[in-house]
Parts: structure tokens; sequence; C-alpha cells
């Protein structure tokens, strides 16, 4: 990595930023929003990233158009990364110990709008489910939350060294920070194009390319798939449907719903606007209009479909036709396929006449082929009533339309903007292309000036760019894991337990791992189990002082009157009272 002159000390009142720099839990991404572009940056400036490059899967890429390039990233992320949102991973904390650390930043109220395991309730869907039980939290205390963290691409690539994880794992924002950096440097996307979302439950990524394509966690999702009415499709949309979007982030900057300052250019802002708004509407055609059915299912008894079988004419209730794609290529909603999924139903299931009190699908497609229709043109809206006949009962048929138009017309919940002050250090701009050297001089340089790129480097765990303190504190205070599964060895096998563990660091070079991820991944360089143990050991004798002192390849910790010596490879020096 790049080094500084000097390292500043980090002021007392940007130490919890710094140190949850390291950390990044949602909880702290979302009351320090600028940790959310730290960390794509970080895995930006990451060697594993580049290591890709040279993997045969992407032999051909250059050749590729954008959208193929990306498809076949999403397919390497698919087959090399799972989703994790195990509770036992990075351990427990409490929600009065969280709103007390955050207090000088955020009311509670505030922080209440962020998780829903502060009484969040924007996703009726998790929290119809009772969102303690969903997450398994409902044998604990109602006190008790999880320290969910967002993991550097280093520590999900070292998921495949824990028990019962085939590849890499990681939650949705190690996911979607994951992306955003692939994006730049596998794709060649350029990085103002790369819009990360934030909402309380969930993260995800816009890519302003064609139409534009939505990441959601491992997957892709087009314009065309966003209305396809299917199962999968709609818990893609459930973030951006239901809930607040918190945090909207590219490489201008960032706004967030509850700071009146933004540091987002106002000017990439609105792209991203008038993008997101285009890719969530379409218009109402035969085939959206059977997509919605299929999503709707409550309103496909209002229809029937005809289809002609040796000359004769055969009514069928559309709801049989729905069942039959399950299994099948063909779909309703294909006109090119439709009649081949038609052809496989047992005739006993058609009516030679119309269906009373149904419409005919293809009645009404004709007529939406002569008359395209937009949910906001009222004139066409009516003449679509008119067509939905299946029923007198008024109420019903504006129920049957104000679906249609809920789903083509989403209107996500975005930050307001009328109040903001909009005012920031500037971009971070780095051309597709650049070279992990240059791109790490670049942000080396702009360190001073820009937090967001001074950030990544604590971000990246890199501890000969960066002031140790908020590693230490980060170290000490958000690691429990460590000290639970080790709580029932002795001083002395605790001791002995770090000591033999496999030596090897998941991070290269001078970048140093937390304890949990040394314990999770059962591995680490000398210094990185040097303070695994230290953390440890601090909660078994709180007053007791330990003293470290790293001296190139060799580490000399002293627990009290204990004396314990790692090596390590890491080459840096300090000296310091832990």
């Amino acid at each position: 990595m790049g080094r500084m002159n000097s390292i500043p000390e980090i002021p007392a009142d940007q130490l919890e930023k710094y140190s949850s720099a390291i950390s990044l839990s949602d909880m702290e991404i979302f009351v320090f929003p600028e940790l959310l572009y730290s960390l794509v940056l970080a895995n930006i400036m990451s060697p594993k990233i580049w290591e890709w490059k040279k993997d045969p899967w992407f032999a051909k890429l250059d050749s590729m158009k954008p959208y193929k390039k990306i498809q076949r990233m999403k397919q390497f992320i698919i087959d090399n990364y799972e989703f994790n949102l195990d509770l036992d991973t990075w351990g427990l904390t409490t929600k009065d110990s969280e709103i007390e650390r955050f207090k000088p930043f955020m009311d509670e109220q505030m922080i209440s709008q962020s998780n829903a395991l502060f009484g969040y309730q924007g996703d009726k869907h998790y929290f119809s489910l009772d969102i303690r039980k969903h997450f398994g939290l409902d044998k604990y205390d109602s006190d008790i939350i999880p320290f969910w963290k967002t993991e550097t691409l280093e520590a999900m690539d070292a998921f495949r060294f824990k028990d019962n994880y085939r590849v890499g794992a990681g939650e949705c924002v190690s996911l979607s920070t994951l992306y955003a950096a692939a994006l730049f440097i596998i794709c060649d996307i350029p990085l103002e194009d790369i819009f990360l979302i934030a909402t309380p439950l969930h993260s995800q990524n816009f890519i302003n390319i064609n139409d534009g394509v939505l990441t959601n966690n491992r997957r892709l999702v087009t314009k065309n798939m966003w209305f396809n009415g299917t199962d999968l499709t709609g818990k893609a949309q459930r973030a951006l449907r239901n809930e607040q979007v918190t945090i909207i982030a590219n490489n201008t900057g960032f706004i967030h719903t509850v700071y009146p300052e933004a540091t987002i250019s106002k000017e990439s802002l609105e792209l991203f606007k008038n993008k997101l708004d285009a890719f969530t509407t379409t218009a109402i055609t035969y085939e959206i209009l059977a997509n919605f059915l299929r999503e709707r299912s409550e309103f496909q008894k209002c229809f029937q479909i005809k289809y002609m079988r040796h000359g004769k004419e055969q009514y069928l209730p559309i709801e049989r036709a729905f069942a039959y794609e399950h299994g099948s290529p063909y779909k309703v909603s294909d006109n090119a396929t439709r009649d081949k999924l038609l052809d496989q139903i047992d005739e006993y299931d058609f009516y030679t006449d119309p269906i009373e009190g149904r419409i005919q699908i293809n009645k009404l497609g004709d007529y939406l082929k002569n008359n395209p229709i937009s949910h906001f043109d009222e004139e066409s809206m009516r003449g679509l009533a008119e067509k939905i006949e299946c029923t007198k009962d008024m109420e019903r048929k504006l129920s049957v339309l104000e679906g249609l138009v809920d789903f083509v017309h989403l209107e996500p919940e975005l930050p307001e903007t009328e109040n903001k002050t909009f005012s920031g250090p500037g971009p971070i701009n780095i051309e597709a292309g650049t070279d992990r050297e240059a791109i790490i001089d670049y942000l080396t340089d702009l360190r001073d000036s820009h937090p967001v790129a001074d950030l990544a480097f604590y971000a990246s765990r890199d501890l000969s760019t960066t002031d140790w303190a908020p590693f230490i504190k980060a170290g000490f205070e958000r690691n429990p894991v460590v000290i639970e599964k080790t709580e029932a060895l002795s001083d002395d096998e605790l001791i002995q337990c770090l000591e033999t563990m496999t030596n090897e660091s998941i991070y290269d070079g001078s970048r140093i791992a937390q304890p949990d991820e040394v314990w999770n991944f059962q591995r680490g360089d000398g210094l990185e189990r040097a303070f695994a143990l230290s953390n440890a050991w601090k909660s078994r004798h709180p007053e007791e002082s330990i003293a470290l002192r790293v001296n190139g390849c060799s580490v000399n910790l002293m627990l009290g009157a204990k004396e314990v010596r790692f090596e390590s490879a890491k080459g840096l020096n300090k000296e310091m009272t832990l």
C-alpha cells in the first residue's frame, strides 16, 4: 500500500468514526455514511480483486459488451460467494450500549429508524413475521442485538476456512460493496455510474447502463426482470417497495435521510433519480398485464384466456394457465410461447363458451397493443377500466386498476433534498482501466483533503499507513466472539490456543485482521494473534496492563507477569500499552 510521510493521530472527536471504519457494522455505516464508499475503495485497493483478472473465466471479457461483462461477473460471484447472516459470526451487543455510543452523533429516535431491531417497522413483510423471531433473536433478552458487520473482501474469502462453508460469504452490504468494486475493476464501469443504495434492512446497487441494472445480493435485476411478476423479482423489489432509502452514494459523495448536509453532486443525484424512475416505470401492455396477474394472483379470477384448438374457440380460467407455468419454459405473458403452454393443458380444463363474468385477456391484449397506456394518463386508464368488465363492483374494478398502477410504477422513498445543503470535498475521480498502484497513489495523495479516501485506508486495515488507535479501539470494544469462544479455557490454555493457531494472515502486507476474524477463520499472523490474545486476556483480567512491542518480525506481549512471543511477517514496528 502507499505510504504517508507522517501518520496523523486521529482526534478524539473523530475516533468513533475512524474505529467504525474498521469494525464496519450496519449501524456504524448508518451513523457514519462515509464508511459505505470507503469500503468500496478498500476493496478496489485489495490485491485479491485484481487477481480475478487472471481467472480463465474472464479471459475474453474485453470483447464483451458492458451488460455481458456484468453477467459474467455475476456468475463468478454466485460461484464463489454465499449470502451469510449468521448471528454467531460477529457476536452480539445490546441496544442500550449502541444507542449510548452513538448519542453524540444521532438521537435515539433517528437510530430507531435505521434497523428493525431498534424499532424500525418499514418493511411490513419482515415485521409481520416478528423481526426478532425471523432473525433467531427470540432466544435472547429483548435488548440483545447482533453485531452485523460488513466484511472486507479478505474476510469474505476467508469464510472458506469456516466449518460448513464451501466458498466465501458475506452479508448484503458486503456483497454490494464487493459488486461496486468488481464492476469498476473487472467490468470497466465508470465509478460515477455505480450508485450504492442502502435501506434499513438491505443494501444494493444501481448501475447506469442500458435501461439500468440493479444488484440484489448475488443476483442482477434488469428492467424487464423487474416487471416479470415472479416471486424472485418480488423479493428483489422488497427493499425499494417497502423501505425508506437511507443512503445513496457514489464517487461524488452521499446523501443521507437524516443529515442535513449532502456531499453527492446534485447532477449525479438527479441522474440517479431519473434513471431509477425510468427503471421502475413501464407502459401497460399485454405482457405487463399478464406479469401483473402472475404476481397478484387474487385478480386472476377476473380473467380468462381464449385458445383455438382444432379450429374451435376454447376458454380457460387464467389461473389454470399460470398453474401450468411451474416447471415449464413457456409463459402466459409471452406471445411467442403462450400457445405452446396452452397446448400442454388437458382439454377437460377448457370451456367451449366464454366464461361469464371474466374478461378475455387476449381481447384486452389486442386493445393494449393498439392503445398503449401510461399509468399517469387518466383518459387512457378510464378506457382500460371500461374493458375490465368482469365485475360491476366499481370498488373491485378500481382495486384491480390500483394494483396494476402500483405494479407498473414504483416511486421509492428516497432522501428528501429540499432542506439539504449540498457541499463536499468533491468527487473521487479514478478512470476505469487505471492500474492498482496508480489508484493507491491517487487515494494516498487525496487523504489530507478527502475524508472518504482517508477512511478507506482504515477500512483496509493497513497499520503502516494509519493511526493504530482506531484499530485498537475497535478490537477491544467490538470483538466478543474470541472472548466467548475461549472463556472455558484456562489462562495457559488460552495462550497455547493462540500460539499454536495457523500462522497465516487473511490480509496481505501490513494489513491486520481484527481479533474475531482471527478466531472465526482460525488463523493469523503473530501480531494478529497477539491482538486476539490481548482482547480475550483483558476481558478476564481488566486490571492488568498489557504491553506490546512489535519489532519487524517479532512480537513481544507482556500479559501482566506473563511473557508471550510471536513471529510476524507484517514488518511493523511499535511499542504500546493496551
